[in-house]
């Protein structure tokens, strides 16, 4: 865990390194998973039945480098010069309690699916949209790349949670690490372009208020609804919840579900002819 408050000014020089390198370990593992080593295994669980083409995953990483650049300078801001004293960031755990630390994670999680949501939004206005969004919206069907793939600009606005978030809550090097890491894994997961949840999840009464990679593929595709990021609660609240992401959940699993039974029967009736085998 690094002190980010105790950093030189030559380290922090390597903190765009450091968040740039977090990003490609989180997009690679999956994706060398899902789009390279078990490609045709697990496309039934594609949501979109097409892979993206190379130019695609070039630009994604392109951008993303970009925008790892300005989240290190706007973490920078906060906690590398004179603006820290402003922060209510502290380094004694005990401070504040182990209590707090706890809870200060997903009380960070709550006020950053907020701030997505409307930010989200506001990037859909006509104007900002062909300025700024349209970039990440070039990735149709996209892929764990397109996690940080934002217009410079748009990449400012996604840092504006790390001020609001340290100049409002008390947090601790262990409690920013979580936010900072669970923010990327969701990222990653929502761009993943495969469904991974089983599909009780989407009717149990806390599951349905979690976001899933169907939810943000829709968006992606349609470019319009499904805002959220972690959840569900701002688009069910204001009413940009896609009528059409329940439908797509469920020829999802109709689809996933035909599979296992093909391999299942396939499993039976090869352990069926073995069994008939005389010597």
């Amino acid at each position: 865990m690094f002190d980010l408050t105790h950093f030189s000014p030559a380290q922090w020089f390597f903190v765009p390194a450091i968040i740039f390198g977090r990003y490609v370990l989180y997009c690679a593992l999956p994706f060398l998973f899902f789009y390279a080593w078990k490609r045709r295994e697990q496309l039934y669980r594609k949501i979109q039945q097409h892979f993206p083409k190379p130019s695609d995953y070039q630009r994604e990483t392109l951008y993303s480098a970009l925008t790892s650049v300005i989240f290190a300078v706007v973490t920078w801001c906060c906690l590398g010069t004179p603006l820290r004293a402003y922060t209510l960031f502290y380094t004694d755990a005990n401070q504040y309690g182990w209590w707090w630390l706890a809870l200060s994670v997903p009380l960070t999680l709550l006020l950053h699916d907020a701030y997505f949501y409307w930010m989200h939004r506001l990037m859909h206005h006509p104007r900002l949209y062909r300025r700024i969004h349209l970039l990440h919206h070039k990735s149709v069907n996209p892929s764990p790349w397109a996690a940080y793939a934002f217009h410079p600009a748009e990449a400012v606005l996604e840092a504006g949670i790390v001020p609001l978030l340290l100049f409002t809550l008390p947090l601790h090097p262990l409690s920013f690490w979580a936010f900072v890491t669970l923010m990327l894994i969701f990222n990653v997961y929502g761009h993943l372009g495969y469904e991974l949840f089983p599909k009780k999840m989407y009717t149990h009464p806390l599951g349905r208020w979690l976001n899933s990679s169907v939810h943000h593929n829709l968006h992606h595709e349609k470019f319009h609804g499904n805002y959220g990021l972690y959840f569900t609660i701002w688009d069910r609240l204001y009413g940009t919840l896609r009528d059409d992401s329940m439908k797509k959940v469920e020829e999802m699993h109709s689809r996933i579900h035909a599979q296992k039974g093909s391999i299942s029967q396939t499993g039976a009736e090869r352990s069926k002819a073995g069994s008939q085998l005389t010597f």
